[in-house]
């Protein structure tokens, strides 16, 4: 029996702002993407080969080899990206019970990637689409490209379970899958019963979170073909300052 998949509830491009507002998520296809960040889908598919070569993750505390990623730091406004020296990824244990609490030292994303014209436009669209809603100001960003494939017979994108990530803002690209079911993805109100599920699957779709409105997880992958992958990239902009441990 094949598996249904719900399809994403699309915003409109000109009601993005409204819908963030409304409640607390959107989720836009490619196009749309394309079109408030100003590149072409050809110079996004040009960064997809990078997913290629992201190094394991050396931090699962499950044990898991099903996940693979890189890192990067960035100091964002609406009109410049400016690349941040390489840093630990460090969440609370409030917001990460698996594996907050700990400094976590990835690879860096490559140079030939964050140094794309491309590159530069959409986290300079994530800006004014953070300084939309919240005034502008310079956000804190983070990067993560995540590779979750099938080796261990199923994949965890979100270990963690429904979480937040302690930003303001969260945005996951769906980058391409292959050779898979599930990966249904989930947004709940933090303050109702309220929710959605739906499935991302074009490349570059995105959904755009208020981290500070709702909780998000994504749904373990299994294998249809051998050597099923989901290839994501999940930014997150914060006001103030980046995530730090702090000192004690």
């Amino acid at each position: 029996m094949t598996q249904q998949t719900l399809l994403p509830p699309l915003t409109p491009a000109d009601q993005l702002n409204a819908t963030l507002a409304a409640q607390g998520f959107a989720v836009l296809g490619a196009t749309s993407v394309c079109a408030l960040a100003g590149v072409q889908i050809e110079d996004l598919q040009a960064l997809e080969p990078s997913w290629n070569d992201l190094p394991p993750d050396q931090y699962l505390k499950d044990g898991g080899r099903y996940r693979r990623r890189r890192h990067a730091s960035f100091e964002v406004t609406t009109q410049q990206a400016a690349a941040m020296p390489h840093r630990a990824h460090w969440q609370p244990l409030s917001y990460n019970a698996l594996h907050g609490g700990m400094q976590r030292w990835f690879e860096p994303m490559s140079p030939e990637v964050v140094q794309q014209a491309a590159w530069q436009k959409l986290l300079c669209w994530l800006g004014r689409v953070a300084s939309a809603a919240q005034g502008d100001q310079t956000w804190f960003t983070e990067a993560h490209q995540f590779r979750i494939d099938t080796t261990d017979g199923i994949g965890r994108p979100t270990p963690e379970g429904a979480h937040r990530d302690g930003v303001n803002w969260v945005a996951v690209f769906l980058v391409g899958r292959h050779g898979i079911k599930g990966g249904e993805t989930r947004v709940f109100d933090m303050d109702s019963p309220r929710g959605q599920r739906f499935t991302l699957s074009e490349p570059w779709s995105v959904l755009l979170l208020d981290d500070s409105r709702v909780i998000h997880e994504t749904t373990p992958i299994q294998p249809e073909l051998a050597g099923g992958w989901r290839d994501t990239l999940v930014v997150t902009l914060r006001s103030g300052g980046f995530l730090d441990e702090p000192t004690r």
